[in-house]
Formats: structure tokens, sequence, C-alpha cells
């Protein structure tokens, strides 16, 4: 596969674009403004990395003269993925044409996304820790405040109209189960975009949609088997998160992602990994990472409490194990290495 520009089975390469002063790809400057060209960057990446079926709206004068953007975008199929970091405000403007049969999920992190024009009767705003999913009838503006981090996904409507119900939009809290699903699972596709063939691209194009159906429904079917990467992911990036709880284990991350503890250990089995060794393993990591630091080093009895370790003794049988050494020795092995 081709890993610089649109593939012929739908897949695109998802580099991290920077547009702006604070960026090293598209451009670079100093102060408040934006990078000259910086949106001509941003432009010219989405059209190579994004093509044809999802053409720019038209942004506004002020919008391109301030074009502080951090992006990265995907398109697997007919379902586009984008994350976006605004450091500057963006909005739309211009006359809006066209039939935009489309349905569009915002996940916004920081910051909020307002769609339509302020006061219209279809004016909505997705603050920080909301998403909405919306069926887009036809073109609407946005506008976004400075220093807004959102991922935008653009979904057949066909497919996920149906399940949005009267008002054809659900929204509801960023961290809920299945908006975690699907952000692990399209954080994936930008990983693995470059080296997928045609049955790689058709599988992690039918878990887009079974996730976005599940955001729409507001329910995961956890024994859906296309959904076991993504249910593992996602516990992985909760379990990373929360290393040092002395509470953390399957049970825990099967509550937070809805599911069923079977069903977790399922999709871990499915790449051949266990819960509690992934957490045992990344605690032992994060442990020998803070073992070599040049200064402010805990010791092993501290060590082994703060990463939820029994006791020192465990702790130093466990890391042995793993490393082949004691923290001890592998503390004064990097120590001496360094000097």
């Amino acid at each position: 596969m081709d890993r610089t520009g649109v593939e012929a089975d739908g897949s695109v390469r998802a580099p991290s674009r920077d547009s702006g002063p604070s960026g090293s790809g598209s451009g670079s400057g100093s102060g408040s403004g934006a990078a000259p060209g910086a949106f001509d960057a941003f432009r010219d990446g989405w059209e190579t990395e994004i093509g044809d079926g999802f053409p720019l709206p038209t942004f506004s004068p002020a919008t391109m003269r301030d074009f502080r953007v951090r992006s990265r975008a995907t398109k697997v199929g007919d379902v586009a993925v984008t994350d976006l970091h605004g450091a500057s405000a963006i909005r739309t403007e211009g006359p809006l044409n066209g039939v935009e049969d489309q349905v569009r999920m915002y996940v916004v992190r920081s910051g909020s996304w307002s769609l339509g024009a302020p006061l219209a009767r279809d004016e909505q705003t997705v603050p920080a820790g909301q998403f909405l999913i919306r069926h887009i009838g036809r073109p609407v503006h946005f506008e976004t405040v400075p220093d807004t981090r959102a991922k935008v996904l653009v979904l057949p409507a066909a497919t996920l109209r149906p399940l949005l119900g009267e008002r054809q939009s659900v929204s509801g809290p960023a961290d809920s189960a299945e908006v975690r699903l699907l952000v692990a699972h399209s954080n994936m596709i930008y990983e693995t975009a470059a080296d997928l063939g045609p049955a790689g691209v058709q599988a992690a194009h039918s878990t887009l949609i079974e996730l976005a159906k599940a955001v729409a429904r507001r329910r995961v079917d956890d024994t859906e088997p296309q959904l076991a990467s993504a249910l593992a992911q996602a516990a992985k990036d909760l379990a990373d998160n929360h290393l040092t709880d002395p509470e953390l284990s399957g049970a825990m991350l099967a509550r937070e992602l809805n599911v069923s503890v079977r069903s977790l250990q399922r999709a871990f089995a499915a790449a051949g990994e266990s819960v509690t060794a992934y957490i045992r393993q990344r605690r032992l990591e994060e442990a020998r990472l803070a073992l070599t630091a040049p200064s402010g080093r805990l010791s092993v009895s501290e060590l082994a409490a703060h990463w939820q370790f029994a006791d020192s003794s465990h702790f130093i049988r466990a890391f042995k194990k793993h490393y082949g050494r004691t923290p001890t020795d592998y503390a004064r092995s990097t120590t001496a290495a360094r000097n």
C-alpha cells in the first residue's frame, strides 16, 4: 500500500499536521499571529488526506488570517475522522448550497463547537466534555472558541439516521462507555491506516459503524466480536490513567465501560493478553522509568506502595521476573551507564 496518498480502497495515511506558530509541520512563526500560509497548508493537506468526498467549507477571513490549528485526519471508505486542536477560533461563513446528507459526530474535549448560525432555531453548541451525533440534512456553518480540542467523524446517513429519533440528534457525556470505545478505535486507525490491506480497511470501517450505532443507541453490544479490539484498547487507555488507583482491576474497567467482566476478558484474550497481566506490566514499566529518573528517585518500598504492589518483596519478585534484575541492581547499572 502506498503510504502517502488517498488509496483506491478508501484509506489514507493519517499524519499529524501542524498549522501555526507552535507547530513544526506546515509553517512556523512567532507572536500571536498565524504563520504565513498556515491556512493554505491546512487546506492542501486536507485535500490530499481526505479527498473530494469531504470538501472543506468556506472559512471567515478572520479565521484564515489567524489560523493556528493542529489536526490529523484519515478516511476509511465513506467515513472520515479528524482530530483538531484550534489554538485560534474557527468560523465558517458565506453561502450554503446543496444537500449534505451526512451524520456527524463531535466529541469535544475542551472549548466548544457550535453548529448553525447564532440564535437560529437549529443552532446547537457542544461544550467541553460532551458529544453530539447529528444528522446534517443540509450544509450548516460552525464556529469554535479558542483552544477547542475535538474529534469529528463524518458518517453515512442511511445507516445511522434511523437510530437518532425525532430530533435527529443524540448528545451526552464524552466519557460514556460507547464514546470511549469509538474514540479508542478511531485512534487505533490513525496508527494502522497506512498498513491496512483491503480486508483490514473493511474491518476497521465495519467496527466504526457498529460503534457509531452504539453511541446512537446509548448502549454497547459487548457480544459483538468486531468490537473486541476497540474494547481492549479502551480498557487499556482507561487503565493507563488509573495505574496508581488501588481499585484498578478488570471489574472496575468493565464497570466503567459498561460491559461484563467476561466480555472484557474475552476482548483481551483475542489478542493473547489478560487484563491483570496488562495492568501489572504497565505498573512495572512505570516503576522502571521512575527508577531511572535522574533526581528525586523513590525507594523500593515507596515504589511498591505507589504502584500498588502488595509489599516490597512482591514488587522485587515481579520486577526481577520481568526485567531479569532486582530494582536496586537495575537502578545501579543504569546510573553507572549514565555516568
